[in-house]
């Protein structure tokens, strides 16, 4: 299992532009696939279908967005890993590509097997509850559980994610035990918080809010350290436990190999493409925030976000097979 400290050694070296050999650095391929570790549809979906339309016109070559989901994400990640290194195939990443490497006893790929490119945005998680439930807010939440006697019963798509973690988390953070109910994404697990099978739902934004919205679910609080830009009628979770901070990003990952002026060239494109009002605008809308931060920091980040992950799996001993 490798530790922070030779994780943000990797993924320093690997950052460093002209870090390959000059003979290894090659321009950016004209055909690049962005791979999406999961089914099509969600906010997944929607980002790379923008990155991959906006890139072409940046870059322009051609950039296709190529799905292989399975096996909470790790099957799309691996087939980047081993695919050539020179910037053809790119993987949108999240939390479970560092999470998974420690919470399972084996997987397809090392997190060195990979590379910073960019984050791209950050992604809230919320939650939410069924319409009759007792409570409206997480010190309301946190009392009735508490008089009650019960677990925290928390509905999510699928185990050993974020999303689940998060909801540890919370119920570390009020003392309390918990429940998580894992499912086959979201649309199942969306339908039994909605016909009060289950109470709780721990999701991301973008996929939360419509719910909100529709009037099928009601939100309790943000998991993240700030209200939610647009939405801060919703308070955090912080507010009722402070430094509570429980959230997802999606970034993009090379193989390993792959050189740095390739890396630069296209992290350079997708902060481009990003940054641009139309863009920008356009995945707020979606409840993703943007960030591009660049290969360092986002190998940075990766680091800390592993090892805070970790350290929460290992003092809960959770395990996923």
């Amino acid at each position: 299992m490798i530790s922070r400290r030779e994780f943000l050694r990797a993924a320093s070296v690997a950052a460093v532009p002209g870090a390959a050999p000059p003979a290894a650095r090659a321009r950016v391929p004209d055909e690049i696939r962005l791979v999406v570790p999961y089914s099509p549809g969600g906010s997944t979906d929607l980002l790379a279908r923008i990155l991959a339309q906006e890139m072409s016109k940046r870059l322009g070559n051609t950039v296709t967005v190529d799905y292989r989901p399975g096996a909470g994400s790790m099957i799309g990640i691996a087939h980047v890993a081993r695919a050539p290194a020179d910037g053809s195939a790119l993987a949108i990443v999240n939390s479970s590509f560092v999470i998974n490497p420690v919470l399972r006893a084996s997987t397809p790929y090392r997190v060195e097997d990979l590379r910073p490119v960019t984050q791209l945005v950050d992604v809230p998680f919320v939650l939410l509850a069924n319409l009759r439930t007792p409570f409206d807010t997480v010190p309301e939440l946190v009392d009735h559980y508490r008089r009650t006697d019960r677990a925290i019963e928390f509905a999510m798509p699928g185990m050993g994610g974020a999303a689940h973690l998060g909801g540890v988390l919370l119920g570390r953070a009020a003392g309390l035990q918990v429940l998580p109910i894992p499912y086959k994404g979201s649309p199942p697990a969306h339908a039994d918080v909605i016909a009060g099978r289950v109470p709780l739902l721990i999701e991301t934004l973008p996929t939360a809010i419509p719910q909100v919205q529709a009037g099928r679910m009601k939100m309790i609080a943000a998991l993240g350290q700030e209200r939610i830009h647009g939405l801060g009628q919703y308070p955090t979770v912080a507010e009722t436990f402070p430094g509570f901070n429980a959230s997802t990003f999606y970034g993009l990952a090379a193989p390993a190999a792959t050189p740095g002026e390739t890396i630069d060239e296209i992290s350079n494109a997708v902060t481009d493409v990003l940054l641009q009002q139309e863009n920008r605008g356009r995945l707020e809308k979606l409840g993703l925030f943007v960030r591009a931060n660049g290969p360092a920091a986002f190998g940075t980040f990766l680091a800390e976000h592993a090892a805070k992950w970790a350290a929460i799996i290992r003092e809960q001993k959770i395990t996923v097979e």
